[in-house]
């Protein structure tokens, strides 16, 4: 596996090798790698001639008193383990490489990030965006490759891929889980075992808004207000938001008619954790 820290040596590179033919899987990440990451590079070995995975956290996407700088990293493990899963190529570069003196251009995908994350984190996407672009431009894959866990980020990223032309595919994952299924995320490094415990009742939460959405209930309040209710039965959880959309739009649903999705952000302590489920009705 190679190593590159220069935007344009990870240019010149790809450049080449589309040259030479080679199909290219981009696995963009801000490391801290866990078993979701890995999935999306095995996909991205099994589709693609050449792998990319960028190690890079970005700090235009994290607000005032946001966790950038204590945002869990680590290079050398994440380094061994994308050689493991047969990463070709891993782009890692220092701040200074993307964002260089007198930096002032940025992507901006509007209605997608109104609500949700975008709600509670201004300027959050504004930086996805910007970084994802400029990774896209650099590397030009065939394919790249997200997670459903951050289900808004990825529809974020089909709209920037649609809108602006680039010429790849957008290929999005299930979320990888722990044993009592907490979704896996680099932050869940960060909780105490008392949050740690306390946080699997997101996932407790979801599956029982499934159910009640296949034994009948339609009304979006009511699911709401239901999962609300068990997640504020947790002393340690603090919720962001809880709300169902339509999983296209991402606009509020009032009632649940078809695939609706089920999206949730909650605080255990100064972490916060995001998940996600497609509902659909039986």
């Amino acid at each position: 596996m190679q190593v590159i820290d220069e935007p344009s040596a990870i240019q010149r590179r790809c450049e080449s090798l589309r040259r030479e033919g080679k199909t290219i899987g981009l696995v963009p990440t801000m490391g801290a790698f866990h078993e979701g990451h890995l999935s999306l590079m095995r996909r991205a070995r099994a589709d693609n001639d050449i792998v990319v995975v960028s190690i890079f956290v970005n700090p235009i996407q994290f607000g005032l008193g946001e966790d950038f700088d204590s945002y869990p990293r680590d290079v050398h493990g994440d380094l061994a383990q994308s050689e493991r899963a047969g990463v070709d190529l891993a782009f890692a570069p220092p701040i200074e490489a993307i964002y260089p003196k007198g930096f002032q251009t940025y992507v901006d995908v509007t209605e997608l990030t109104e609500g949700l994350c975008g709600a509670s984190r201004p300027g959050h996407f504004r930086g996805v965006t910007t970084v994802v672009a400029k990774l896209f431009n650099l590397i030009r894959p065939n394919q790249a490759y997200f997670g459903q866990k951050d289900y808004q980020q990825s529809m974020v990223v089909r709209r920037l891929t649609a809108d602006l032309n680039f010429d790849l595919d957008i290929v999005v994952l299930p979320t990888v889980r722990e044993a009592d299924g907490l979704a896996m995320s680099s932050r869940n490094v960060r909780l105490t075992p008392p949050q740690r415990r306390a946080a699997s009742v997101l996932y407790a939460s979801l599956s029982r808004a499934e159910e009640r959405v296949k034994i009948g209930e339609r009304s979006a309040k009511t699911i709401v207000d239901a999962v609300r209710a068990m997640i504020e039965g947790e002393p340690l959880a603090r919720i962001d938001y809880v709300a169902l959309c339509h999983p296209e739009t991402l606009q509020p649903l009032d009632r649940i008619d078809g695939p609706t999705l089920l999206a949730l952000a909650v605080r255990f302590g100064e972490t916060r954790l995001i998940d996600n489920r497609i509902i659909t009705p039986a």
